[in-house]
């Protein structure tokens, strides 16, 4: 055998670390006898290479030059894309597959499954759960279980809980998926139902559940029960709380605007709070006026990670809200000097099974005039129909009309434009934003979705907004 088969062979039970350029070099010395490696062996290579982000393009390199692959070559691969959130390029790979003749298994399709929910892709979802049932593939639990958890976190938690409801031989994981959907969609109280049905059926909740739990408190505003489940989970089922579920309590504090309570909540905890949670605060600090706290909390983040550029942006927002503009500027300054960048707001949106990305004031497309011309049109009938721009999001000096000019520009709005224009009269709209949606462009979706008769669904970083006739789920809580 080939000796750098009989190495890659003596490697398949160990546990590799490596960076990218050690990656790239043992990757290229092995593409040079590739053809001469058993099919096993390429397969674990792939497999081995996809395990790591740094190997992912050396695992694509092995897939690439294999002769003959089979259900588990392609499986590997876009199990590697999915497991890094690669998520389209899971997706094509699963189409080329499909073109390949290799039929998959329940393994391939539960990374495949994994991709949509990451895109937040129904559609293709949708038509994976047919391909499912009609290339008859083996519906294990954890197959079933996915289906569950990418209806929930694509959209559609009802028919995430009809699958939940005909399922046989529910785990844990089942019921988590439902508890975490209905937590995201803002359905809090059909959550703690949930919960509560999954005690009386003798499954023992774990700390994940109760991360799931207390997330829909928290998006629901239900803070007192949050407080009640919080203080049981210890006392009556033995979960010891994590920085995870502390989290889900300050957020939950947060949101329902008890700034002051969050903050003292934090200095109280048993355990340190991490930047996150520090950073939940701040956000907090600035959306209800509590600007002096913030400001102080911020610059004690900065001070113990000074090179965190989310602490920097907040600042600066903070600066922007207390009319500081030198004072963000020169945070800017700081930011541009050790070359930090702030995380752009972008969209997502997918039409006939493909996925279109906007970024704020994008002009990519090859239809961005009749876009933008289609932007113009929606501001001239919000505007008609009542809507008032909340210029008070855009935190820059500048005058009023280019604070609008600035807010009709946003990616999501972008992206709903793009949808009208592309799909026919009445049918939903959905999309799916990295950040958490600002206050203008959920006042705008809301008019939007009256003026057009569109159902709009929106899916932030945090949770589902579904507006219809002028409303939001979320009942403006969120």
């Amino acid at each position: 055998m080939n000796p750098i088969a009989v190495r890659a062979k003596s490697r398949l039970h160990c546990t590799i670390v490596f960076n990218k350029r050690a990656a790239e070099q043992s990757c290229l010395a092995l593409l040079q006898s590739c053809d001469n490696l058993p099919k096993l062996t390429q397969n674990t290579l792939v497999h081995m290479y996809g395990s790591s982000k740094g190997g992912i393009e050396c695992a694509r390199k092995v897939f690439d030059e294999m002769s003959e692959r089979d259900s588990v070559s392609w499986s590997s691969m876009i199990g590697g894309y999915a497991r890094f959130g690669l998520s389209t390029d899971a997706i094509d790979l699963f189409r080329k597959m499909q073109m390949s003749g290799v039929c998959p298994d329940e393994i391939t399709m539960v990374s495949v499954l994994s991709a949509c929910t990451d895109l937040g892709a129904l559609d293709v979802g949708k038509w994976i759960e047919s391909f499912i049932e009609k290339q008859r593939v083996n519906k294990s639990v954890e197959l079933r279980n996915a289906l569950i958890d990418m209806f929930a976190k694509c959209g559609d938690v009802d028919r995430a809980l009809k699958l939940f409801r005909n399922m046989s031989g529910r785990t844990i994981v089942s019921w988590t998926s439902v508890i975490d959907g209905l937590a995201m969609h803002g359905r809090g109280l059909e959550a703690v139902a949930l919960f509560e049905e999954m005690v009386g059926a003798g499954v023992a909740p774990d700390d994940v559940v109760f991360i799931g739990l207390l997330s829909a408190c928290s998006h629901s505003g239900l803070v007192d029960k949050g407080k009640e489940y919080f203080d049981l989970m210890k006392r009556d089922f033995g979960v010891v709380p994590k920085i995870e579920h502390y989290g889900c309590m300050v957020d939950m504090l947060c949101r329902a605007g008890l700034v002051k309570e969050a903050f003292e909540f934090v200095q109280k905890m048993p355990i340190q709070a991490n930047a996150i949670i520090w950073r939940t605060v701040i956000s907090a600090c600035c959306a209800h006026g509590e600007l002096k706290l913030g400001e102080r909390i911020t610059k004690w983040l900065i001070g113990n990670d000074p090179m965190h550029e989310s602490n920097y942006v907040l600042l600066s927002n903070i600066y922007a809200k207390m009319f500081h503009w030198e004072k963000k500027t020169k945070i800017r300054e700081v930011m541009d000097k050790r070359g930090m960048k702030k995380i752009p707001g972008s969209t997502m949106i997918e039409l006939d099974n493909e996925i279109y990305e906007f970024v704020a004031g994008d002009k990519s497309h090859n239809q961005y005039k009749e876009i933008y011309e289609m932007l113009d049109e929606m501001g001239r009938k919000m505007k008609k129909a009542g809507h008032v721009p909340t210029t008070s999001e855009v935190l820059l000096d500048i005058d009023e009309e280019d604070k609008e000019d600035a807010l009709n520009r946003h990616s999501e709005k972008l992206a709903i434009a793009f949808a009208l224009l592309k799909t026919p009269p009445g049918t939903p709209i959905r999309i799916v934003k990295n950040l958490r949606v600002c206050s203008d462009c959920h006042s705008a979706t809301k008019f939007i979705s009256k003026v057009y008769n569109r159902e709009i669904v929106v899916r932030d970083r945090n949770r589902f907004h579904h507006f219809k006739n002028g409303f939001c789920s979320c009942r403006d809580f969120w």
